[in-house]
């Protein structure tokens, strides 16, 4: 029989860093009962394996569903095997391609690698949504599907969105919300989470619960996390993100780059500190030390103390002491006439993701060569030599293969 904190105890924990709770009365509820019974509650979120790499956006609610194992309650994670070749409609104007089984099955396998950073790889109960799916039959989608009216689908700000702008919606996409919805049914979930942007296939869960006859989830939703930029959403492809497999002296860089204010985000996002403890680093630390603090504690949860303390002492010695760190990746790269375009360059060493994505980090004015400032992408970078190459935070000794 577990033994549970108090519940008021517990809401302050699980309210960190949560934008809304639908509805609080009732996780206290459960809380209480969970308290009373020692059965711990289910708590579930799902995951999409769309992309193979995760970044600091996604950890945000990886975080939370932590904060549920930390006060001993049974955490799902959900990877969607099934809806992920649905492929969810969240924020899209058109359709979106479906993955192959196949391309699936790859991602999950690297999210598992990647989320037993955060969760307890021997307390997490790891399910895939196909065991249930590819038990349905047709009679089954359709008792499923007349739950709901094609006007309640449309209240979704998205396929409101195209209906009025005439854009196609697949039918295949009104199922998304159904399938997120009936995972619930098939874990019997007591609180399900997900990310702001979720909230409408989160509530079908509620809904559909009721109509199966079980208790209403409690939904948790965590606010989006803005990218380096501090603005738009963090993602890969706006590079404004840290993905949790980059090298830690990226990784510690990259926080050090984020501005004050969204520094505090972090803290509260990106962290198990509670909000009484960061206030008092608010108040009692200088803001560099609280930042290194930040980028110490991240970069610790994904690789380890040593490697945060080492990524911290080259960090300082690079942009504190004016010198480069120890550890410089060196690379060669084929130049049979001696030199290449700057852009190529970048590509081809590893420090762009192509060479539009090269030519934007020039026009960024993040691009250094030899500790020049680089402007053109055209510019011609003689490899007679071996040249040292700085992108951002990252830095790397390029010289001819």
């Amino acid at each position: 029989m577990a033994n549970f904190a108090p519940v008021d105890e517990q809401l302050t924990y699980l309210k960190k860093g949560s934008a809304e709770i639908i509805r609080e009365p009732e996780l206290r509820a459960k809380l209480e009962k969970s308290r009373a019974s020692g059965k711990p509650l289910r708590v579930k979120a799902g995951f999409d394996p769309t992309a193979p790499d995760l970044h600091l956006g996604h950890t945000v609610l990886l975080r939370k569903l932590k904060h549920f194992q930390d006060l001993g309650h049974t955490v799902i994670f959900l990877i969607g095997d099934f809806t992920g070749m649905i492929g969810d409609p969240t924020g899209r104007s058109v359709t979106r391609p479906p993955l192959t089984p196949e391309e699936i099955l790859r991602n999950a396998k690297t999210y598992l690698a990647q989320v037993h950073k955060i969760l307890d790889k021997h307390a997490t109960e790891v399910r895939f949504n196909n065991e249930w799916f590819e038990k349905m039959t047709p009679a089954d989608w359709i008792r499923l599907a007349a739950k709901f009216t094609v006007s309640q689908m449309l209240e979704r700000e998205d396929f409101h969105k195209r209906f009025q702008e005439e854009k196609p919606i697949a039918m295949h996409e009104l199922l998304y919300p159904l399938a997120q919805g009936y995972d619930s049914v098939a874990l019997q979930a007591d609180v399900e989470l997900g990310g702001t942007d979720q909230k409408f296939n989160l509530l079908v869960g509620r809904e559909l619960q009721r109509g199966y006859g079980q208790e209403s989830q409690v939904v948790l939703t965590v606010p989006i996390l803005e990218g380096l930029d501090g603005v738009q959403k963090m993602s890969k492809s706006l590079g404004n993100a840290i993905g949790i497999q980059e090298a830690p002296f990226e990784m510690y860089g990259k926080l050090m780059s984020i501005s004050d204010p969204m520094m505090w985000r972090y803290y509260e996002l990106l962290t198990d500190v509670q909000l009484a403890d960061i206030e008092k680093i608010q108040r009692e630390m200088h803001p560099m030390d609280a930042k290194k603090e930040l980028a110490r504690r991240i970069v610790t949860d994904f690789h380890s103390a040593e490697a945060a303390a080492k990524a911290g002492e080259d960090w300082g010695k690079q942009f504190q002491k004016g010198v480069t760190p120890d550890e410089v990746e060196e690379v060669s790269i084929a130049a049979p006439e001696g030199h290449l375009r700057l852009d190529k360059l970048l590509a081809l060493a590893g420090l762009a993701d192509s060479v539009s994505d090269a030519g934007r980090k020039i026009k960024q004015k993040s691009v250094k060569v030899n500790g020049e400032a680089q402007v053109e992408s055209t510019a011609q970078i003689d490899l007679g030599q071996p040249v040292t190459i700085q992108v951002g935070r990252k830095i790397k000794k390029v010289s001819k293969a």
